[in-house]
Protein backbone atom coordinates (compact mmCIF):
# COMPACT_ATOMS: atom_id res chain seq x y z
CA UNK A 1 0.00 0.00 0.00
CA UNK A 2 1.20 3.40 -1.08
CA UNK A 3 1.83 6.22 1.50
CA UNK A 4 -1.16 8.04 -0.32
CA UNK A 5 -3.36 4.90 0.29
CA UNK A 6 -2.07 4.56 3.61
CA UNK A 7 -3.45 8.22 4.73
CA UNK A 8 -5.98 8.51 3.19
CA UNK A 9 -7.37 5.15 5.18
CA UNK A 10 -6.63 7.02 8.29
CA UNK A 11 -9.40 9.35 10.11
CA UNK A 12 -9.29 12.91 9.56
CA UNK A 13 -7.96 13.68 13.12
CA UNK A 14 -5.49 11.17 12.49
CA UNK A 15 -4.17 12.02 9.17
CA UNK A 16 -4.00 15.85 10.88
CA UNK A 17 -1.79 15.28 13.18
CA UNK A 18 0.29 12.74 11.58
CA UNK A 19 0.26 13.20 8.01
CA UNK A 20 3.33 14.96 6.41
CA UNK A 21 6.04 14.42 9.22
CA UNK A 22 7.59 11.64 10.64
CA UNK A 23 9.49 11.69 14.00
CA UNK A 24 13.05 13.17 13.12
CA UNK A 25 15.27 10.26 12.52
CA UNK A 26 18.35 12.07 14.55
CA UNK A 27 16.39 13.27 17.27
CA UNK A 28 13.12 12.04 17.50
CA UNK A 29 11.50 15.54 17.33
CA UNK A 30 7.49 14.47 16.88
CA UNK A 31 6.78 17.99 15.77
CA UNK A 32 8.39 19.67 12.26
CA UNK A 33 11.20 22.08 13.09
CA UNK A 34 11.97 25.51 12.07
CA UNK A 35 14.13 25.40 9.45
CA UNK A 36 15.52 28.56 9.61
CA UNK A 37 17.53 28.97 6.32
CA UNK A 38 17.74 30.47 2.64
CA UNK A 39 20.07 27.66 1.28
CA UNK A 40 21.41 23.98 1.98
CA UNK A 41 24.50 22.41 1.84
CA UNK A 42 25.34 20.34 -1.40
CA UNK A 43 27.67 17.19 -1.39
CA UNK A 44 29.50 18.09 -4.35
CA UNK A 45 27.37 20.18 -7.82
CA UNK A 46 24.28 18.95 -7.84
CA UNK A 47 24.18 16.67 -4.33
CA UNK A 48 21.25 17.46 -2.95
CA UNK A 49 20.61 16.32 0.42
CA UNK A 50 16.51 15.56 0.30
CA UNK A 51 16.57 17.91 -3.06
CA UNK A 52 16.80 21.22 -1.01
CA UNK A 53 19.00 23.49 -2.61
CA UNK A 54 17.05 26.87 -1.52
CA UNK A 55 13.89 27.82 0.11
CA UNK A 56 11.97 29.51 -1.83
CA UNK A 57 12.04 26.35 -3.94
CA UNK A 58 11.35 24.01 -1.22
CA UNK A 59 12.05 23.80 2.85
CA UNK A 60 11.54 21.08 5.07
CA UNK A 61 9.14 22.94 7.45
CA UNK A 62 7.02 24.22 3.86
CA UNK A 63 7.34 20.26 2.79
CA UNK A 64 5.69 18.80 6.20
CA UNK A 65 3.08 21.57 5.82
CA UNK A 66 2.41 20.72 2.03
CA UNK A 67 2.08 16.84 3.12
CA UNK A 68 -0.35 17.49 5.34
CA UNK A 69 -2.59 20.02 3.17
CA UNK A 70 -2.36 17.09 0.64
CA UNK A 71 -3.58 14.40 2.64
CA UNK A 72 -6.42 16.45 4.60
CA UNK A 73 -8.25 17.68 1.21
CA UNK A 74 -7.30 13.71 -0.33
CA UNK A 75 -5.36 15.28 -3.18
CA UNK A 76 -1.84 14.15 -4.77
CA UNK A 77 0.14 17.44 -4.26
CA UNK A 78 -0.22 20.41 -2.07
CA UNK A 79 1.87 24.01 -2.54
CA UNK A 80 1.81 26.59 0.42
CA UNK A 81 1.77 30.04 -0.32
CA UNK A 82 2.40 33.46 1.04
CA UNK A 83 -1.57 34.38 0.82
CA UNK A 84 -4.49 32.75 -0.29
CA UNK A 85 -4.26 35.55 -3.16
CA UNK A 86 -1.05 34.82 -4.12
CA UNK A 87 -2.21 31.06 -4.55
CA UNK A 88 -4.87 31.98 -6.77
CA UNK A 89 -2.77 34.46 -9.11
CA UNK A 90 -0.48 31.09 -8.97
CA UNK A 91 -3.48 28.83 -10.08
CA UNK A 92 -4.62 31.54 -12.76
CA UNK A 93 -1.06 31.78 -14.07
CA UNK A 94 -0.35 28.16 -14.41
CA UNK A 95 -3.64 27.05 -15.80
CA UNK A 96 -4.27 29.87 -18.32
CA UNK A 97 -2.96 32.28 -21.01
CA UNK A 98 -3.87 35.29 -22.54
CA UNK A 99 -7.10 35.17 -24.07
CA UNK A 100 -8.78 32.93 -21.96
CA UNK A 101 -12.01 32.81 -20.39
CA UNK A 102 -12.80 32.19 -16.65
CA UNK A 103 -16.05 31.84 -14.56
CA UNK A 104 -16.35 33.12 -11.36
CA UNK A 105 -18.62 33.41 -8.55
CA UNK A 106 -21.39 36.65 -9.26
CA UNK A 107 -20.90 36.59 -5.49
CA UNK A 108 -17.41 36.33 -5.50
CA UNK A 109 -15.14 37.55 -2.13
CA UNK A 110 -13.39 40.77 -2.91
CA UNK A 111 -9.93 39.87 -3.22
CA UNK A 112 -10.77 37.00 -5.60
CA UNK A 113 -12.86 39.69 -7.74
CA UNK A 114 -10.68 42.00 -7.51
CA UNK A 115 -7.79 39.65 -8.48
CA UNK A 116 -9.74 38.99 -11.97
CA UNK A 117 -11.26 42.35 -12.41
CA UNK A 118 -7.85 44.46 -12.00
CA UNK A 119 -5.20 41.96 -12.55
CA UNK A 120 -5.57 39.27 -14.67
CA UNK A 121 -7.99 41.04 -16.87
CA UNK A 122 -4.91 43.43 -17.72
CA UNK A 123 -2.83 39.66 -18.53
CA UNK A 124 -5.38 39.43 -21.12
CA UNK A 125 -7.66 36.91 -19.16
CA UNK A 126 -11.35 37.54 -19.41
CA UNK A 127 -13.98 36.54 -17.05
CA UNK A 128 -18.20 35.97 -16.78
CA UNK A 129 -19.92 35.73 -13.63
CA UNK A 130 -22.51 33.61 -12.55
CA UNK A 131 -24.15 32.20 -9.93
CA UNK A 132 -22.72 29.28 -8.04
CA UNK A 133 -26.10 28.11 -7.21
CA UNK A 134 -27.33 27.76 -10.43
CA UNK A 135 -25.89 25.09 -12.56
CA UNK A 136 -27.12 25.91 -15.53
CA UNK A 137 -26.38 29.79 -15.17
CA UNK A 138 -22.79 28.20 -15.12
CA UNK A 139 -23.07 26.18 -18.13
CA UNK A 140 -24.99 29.49 -19.97
CA UNK A 141 -21.73 31.82 -19.00
CA UNK A 142 -19.02 29.44 -20.04
CA UNK A 143 -17.54 29.68 -23.39
CA UNK A 144 -16.35 26.51 -25.23
CA UNK A 145 -12.93 26.55 -26.24
CA UNK A 146 -12.13 29.46 -24.34
CA UNK A 147 -13.55 28.64 -20.82
CA UNK A 148 -10.46 27.26 -19.07
CA UNK A 149 -11.29 27.32 -15.59
CA UNK A 150 -14.81 27.49 -13.81
CA UNK A 151 -14.25 28.97 -10.74
CA UNK A 152 -16.51 28.19 -7.28
CA UNK A 153 -16.83 29.62 -3.80
CA UNK A 154 -19.12 26.99 -1.68
CA UNK A 155 -20.27 28.35 0.86
CA UNK A 156 -19.75 31.74 -0.69
CA UNK A 157 -18.62 34.84 1.11
CA UNK A 158 -20.49 36.38 2.54
CA UNK A 159 -23.78 35.66 1.29
CA UNK A 160 -23.03 31.59 1.93
CA UNK A 161 -24.72 30.30 -1.44
CA UNK A 162 -23.93 27.02 -2.13
CA UNK A 163 -22.49 25.16 -5.49
CA UNK A 164 -22.99 21.54 -6.12
CA UNK A 165 -19.46 21.11 -6.70
CA UNK A 166 -20.29 17.36 -8.45
CA UNK A 167 -22.60 19.09 -11.01
CA UNK A 168 -20.34 21.69 -11.33
CA UNK A 169 -17.55 19.78 -12.27
CA UNK A 170 -19.29 17.84 -14.62
CA UNK A 171 -20.61 20.98 -16.15
CA UNK A 172 -16.95 22.33 -16.34
CA UNK A 173 -15.42 18.82 -17.64
CA UNK A 174 -17.88 18.70 -20.55
CA UNK A 175 -16.46 22.48 -21.74
CA UNK A 176 -13.23 20.84 -21.56
CA UNK A 177 -12.39 23.43 -17.99
CA UNK A 178 -10.98 22.84 -14.77
CA UNK A 179 -13.32 22.91 -11.73
CA UNK A 180 -11.30 25.13 -9.09
CA UNK A 181 -13.04 25.71 -5.47
CA UNK A 182 -12.33 27.74 -2.77
CA UNK A 183 -12.88 25.37 0.14
CA UNK A 184 -12.07 28.49 2.58
CA UNK A 185 -15.40 28.66 4.64
CA UNK A 186 -16.15 25.17 4.63
CA UNK A 187 -12.21 23.48 5.87
CA UNK A 188 -10.82 20.09 4.82
CA UNK A 189 -12.70 19.09 7.57
CA UNK A 190 -16.31 20.04 6.56
CA UNK A 191 -15.92 19.42 2.81
CA UNK A 192 -13.30 17.49 0.12
CA UNK A 193 -13.96 19.00 -3.20
CA UNK A 194 -11.56 17.29 -5.06
CA UNK A 195 -13.23 13.88 -3.94
CA UNK A 196 -16.47 15.43 -5.69
CA UNK A 197 -14.80 15.97 -8.80
CA UNK A 198 -13.40 19.08 -8.46
CA UNK A 199 -9.52 19.62 -10.19
CA UNK A 200 -8.21 22.34 -7.79
CA UNK A 201 -8.59 23.26 -4.20
CA UNK A 202 -7.32 26.77 -2.68
CA UNK A 203 -7.73 27.91 0.90
CA UNK A 204 -6.53 31.26 2.90
CA UNK A 205 -5.36 29.29 5.44
CA UNK A 206 -4.84 32.32 7.55
CA UNK A 207 -8.47 31.52 7.80
CA UNK A 208 -9.99 28.19 9.48
CA UNK A 209 -6.89 26.22 8.74
CA UNK A 210 -4.36 28.17 10.48
CA UNK A 211 -6.88 28.82 13.08
CA UNK A 212 -5.39 31.66 15.35
CA UNK A 213 -5.55 34.80 13.75
CA UNK A 214 -1.33 34.82 14.06
CA UNK A 215 -0.69 34.02 10.44
CA UNK A 216 -1.06 34.65 6.78
CA UNK A 217 -1.59 31.91 4.20
CA UNK A 218 -2.74 30.18 1.10
CA UNK A 219 -2.86 26.60 -0.09
CA UNK A 220 -3.49 25.13 -3.30
CA UNK A 221 -4.03 21.27 -3.48
CA UNK A 222 -4.80 19.07 -6.60
CA UNK A 223 -5.85 15.96 -7.79
CA UNK A 224 -3.58 15.45 -11.26
CA UNK A 225 0.00 15.62 -11.36
CA UNK A 226 0.09 17.52 -15.04
CA UNK A 227 -1.82 20.03 -13.12
CA UNK A 228 0.72 19.83 -10.08
CA UNK A 229 3.26 19.81 -11.93
CA UNK A 230 2.40 23.19 -13.77
CA UNK A 231 1.22 24.86 -10.34
CA UNK A 232 4.45 23.74 -8.80
CA UNK A 233 6.44 25.17 -11.55
CA UNK A 234 4.59 28.49 -11.54
CA UNK A 235 4.67 28.51 -7.19
CA UNK A 236 9.04 28.77 -7.76
CA UNK A 237 8.47 31.03 -10.39
CA UNK A 238 6.77 33.52 -8.81
CA UNK A 239 8.43 32.87 -5.60
CA UNK A 240 5.24 33.90 -3.35
CA UNK A 241 5.95 31.35 -0.91
CA UNK A 242 5.58 31.48 3.19
CA UNK A 243 8.47 31.35 5.23
CA UNK A 244 9.54 28.67 7.48
CA UNK A 245 7.95 30.76 10.60
CA UNK A 246 4.52 31.12 9.14
CA UNK A 247 4.54 27.40 7.40
CA UNK A 248 5.18 26.22 11.43
CA UNK A 249 2.52 27.93 12.38
CA UNK A 250 -0.16 26.90 10.17
CA UNK A 251 0.76 23.37 10.54
CA UNK A 252 0.59 23.81 13.68
CA UNK A 253 -2.99 24.93 13.35
CA UNK A 254 -3.96 22.45 11.38
CA UNK A 255 -3.55 19.71 14.31
CA UNK A 256 -6.58 20.98 15.97
CA UNK A 257 -8.87 21.96 13.14
CA UNK A 258 -11.38 18.95 13.72
CA UNK A 259 -11.86 20.00 17.12
CA UNK A 260 -11.80 23.39 16.64
CA UNK A 261 -14.37 23.07 13.22
CA UNK A 262 -16.98 20.84 15.59
CA UNK A 263 -17.24 23.73 17.88
CA UNK A 264 -17.29 26.54 15.75
CA UNK A 265 -20.22 24.65 14.15
CA UNK A 266 -22.06 23.73 17.86
CA UNK A 267 -21.42 27.79 18.19
CA UNK A 268 -23.14 29.21 14.80
CA UNK A 269 -25.90 26.82 15.38
CA UNK A 270 -26.82 28.50 18.78
CA UNK A 271 -26.50 31.70 17.37
CA UNK A 272 -28.48 30.95 14.39
CA UNK A 273 -31.25 29.55 16.76
CA UNK A 274 -31.07 33.00 18.95
CA UNK A 275 -31.08 34.95 15.43
CA UNK A 276 -34.12 33.43 13.70
CA UNK A 277 -35.85 34.74 16.94
CA UNK A 278 -35.18 37.82 18.05
CA UNK A 279 -37.35 40.68 16.36
CA UNK A 280 -34.35 43.06 15.29
CA UNK A 281 -33.24 40.39 12.50
CA UNK A 282 -34.92 40.28 9.37
CA UNK A 283 -33.09 37.30 7.34
CA UNK A 284 -30.48 34.51 8.88
CA UNK A 285 -29.04 33.01 6.39
CA UNK A 286 -27.14 30.05 7.36
CA UNK A 287 -26.79 27.00 4.97
CA UNK A 288 -28.03 24.60 7.82
CA UNK A 289 -31.53 26.12 8.20
CA UNK A 290 -34.24 24.08 6.09
CA UNK A 291 -35.48 27.17 4.18
CA UNK A 292 -31.95 28.10 2.50
CA UNK A 293 -31.86 27.32 -1.20
CA UNK A 294 -28.65 25.41 -0.93
CA UNK A 295 -29.57 23.05 2.49
CA UNK A 296 -29.89 20.35 0.67
CA UNK A 297 -26.72 20.34 -1.48
CA UNK A 298 -24.61 21.50 1.43
CA UNK A 299 -26.38 18.76 3.40
CA UNK A 300 -24.92 16.24 0.91
CA UNK A 301 -22.05 17.40 0.24
CA UNK A 302 -20.76 18.93 3.57
CA UNK A 303 -19.96 17.10 7.00
CA UNK A 304 -21.82 20.21 8.96
CA UNK A 305 -22.58 23.42 7.72
CA UNK A 306 -19.94 25.86 9.35
CA UNK A 307 -19.27 28.99 11.56
CA UNK A 308 -19.83 31.50 9.22
CA UNK A 309 -23.10 32.90 9.57
CA UNK A 310 -24.80 36.43 8.06
CA UNK A 311 -28.09 38.45 8.63
CA UNK A 312 -29.97 41.01 7.55
CA UNK A 313 -31.45 43.46 10.53
CA UNK A 314 -34.41 45.90 10.80
CA UNK A 315 -33.54 49.42 10.41
CA UNK A 316 -30.98 48.93 7.67
CA UNK A 317 -27.42 50.13 7.32
CA UNK A 318 -27.36 52.16 10.52
CA UNK A 319 -28.69 49.69 12.35
CA UNK A 320 -26.24 47.28 11.25
CA UNK A 321 -23.27 49.72 11.65
CA UNK A 322 -24.39 49.92 14.84
CA UNK A 323 -24.46 46.64 15.61
CA UNK A 324 -21.27 46.06 14.99
CA UNK A 325 -19.85 49.02 16.97
CA UNK A 326 -21.91 47.78 19.99
CA UNK A 327 -20.45 44.03 19.82
CA UNK A 328 -17.82 43.21 22.67
CA UNK A 329 -17.26 39.65 22.54
CA UNK A 330 -17.81 39.60 19.15
CA UNK A 331 -14.70 42.00 17.89
CA UNK A 332 -15.40 44.31 14.74
CA UNK A 333 -12.43 43.06 12.21
CA UNK A 334 -11.53 41.85 9.04
CA UNK A 335 -11.02 37.94 8.14
CA UNK A 336 -12.72 34.74 9.94
CA UNK A 337 -11.84 31.33 10.98
CA UNK A 338 -9.70 32.04 13.82
CA UNK A 339 -10.93 31.01 17.62
CA UNK A 340 -12.23 34.45 18.51
CA UNK A 341 -15.84 35.69 17.06
CA UNK A 342 -15.42 38.68 15.07
CA UNK A 343 -18.23 40.74 12.91
CA UNK A 344 -18.00 42.96 10.32
CA UNK A 345 -20.30 45.12 7.73
CA UNK A 346 -19.12 43.67 4.45
CA UNK A 347 -20.71 46.42 2.67
CA UNK A 348 -17.92 48.90 4.28
CA UNK A 349 -15.22 46.73 5.19
CA UNK A 350 -14.27 43.08 3.01
CA UNK A 351 -16.57 43.88 0.56
CA UNK A 352 -15.94 47.34 -0.06
CA UNK A 353 -14.03 47.17 -3.47
CA UNK A 354 -17.01 45.60 -5.19
CA UNK A 355 -19.54 48.90 -4.51
CA UNK A 356 -21.77 49.84 -7.13
CA UNK A 357 -20.76 46.13 -8.87
CA UNK A 358 -23.08 43.17 -9.71
CA UNK A 359 -20.75 42.02 -6.45
CA UNK A 360 -22.61 44.74 -4.11
CA UNK A 361 -23.69 43.18 -0.87
CA UNK A 362 -27.06 44.14 0.73
CA UNK A 363 -26.38 47.40 3.25
CA UNK A 364 -28.16 45.85 6.28
CA UNK A 365 -25.99 42.95 6.18
CA UNK A 366 -23.57 41.48 8.78
CA UNK A 367 -21.24 38.67 8.93
CA UNK A 368 -20.01 36.51 11.73
CA UNK A 369 -17.10 34.13 12.34
CA UNK A 370 -18.33 32.81 15.08
CA UNK A 371 -15.26 31.40 17.44
CA UNK A 372 -14.89 28.82 19.85
CA UNK A 373 -15.98 30.71 23.37
CA UNK A 374 -18.44 29.87 25.50
CA UNK A 375 -21.83 30.49 23.46
CA UNK A 376 -23.82 31.69 26.59
CA UNK A 377 -21.15 35.04 26.36
CA UNK A 378 -21.22 34.95 22.49
CA UNK A 379 -25.72 34.76 22.71
CA UNK A 380 -26.19 37.97 25.68
CA UNK A 381 -23.65 39.94 23.68
CA UNK A 382 -25.63 39.82 20.37
CA UNK A 383 -28.85 40.49 22.48
CA UNK A 384 -26.98 43.89 23.79
CA UNK A 385 -25.71 44.67 20.41
CA UNK A 386 -29.27 44.29 18.83
CA UNK A 387 -30.99 45.57 21.31
CA UNK A 388 -29.05 48.89 22.05
CA UNK A 389 -27.69 47.65 25.58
Amino acid sequence: MSEQQHRNKSGFETRAIHAGYEPDPATGAVIAPIYATSTYKQDGVGGLRGGYEYSRSGNPTRTALEGALAALEEGEQAFAFASGLAGEHTVVRALCRPGDHVVIPDDAYGGTHRLFDKVEQAWGLTHSTAAVSDVDAVRVAIRPGETKLVWVETPTNPLLNIGDIEALAAVAHDAGALLVVDNTFASPYLQQPLTLGADVVVHSTTKYVGGHSDVVGGAVVVRDLAVAEAVGYHQNAIGAVPGPFDAFLTHRGIKTLGVRMDRHCDNAERVVEFLAAHPAVEQVIYPGLQDHPGHAVASRQMKRYGGMVSFRVTGGEDHALAVCDRAEVFTLGESLGGVESLIEHPGRMTHASVAGTDLEVPADLIRLSVGIETADDLLADLDAALSGG
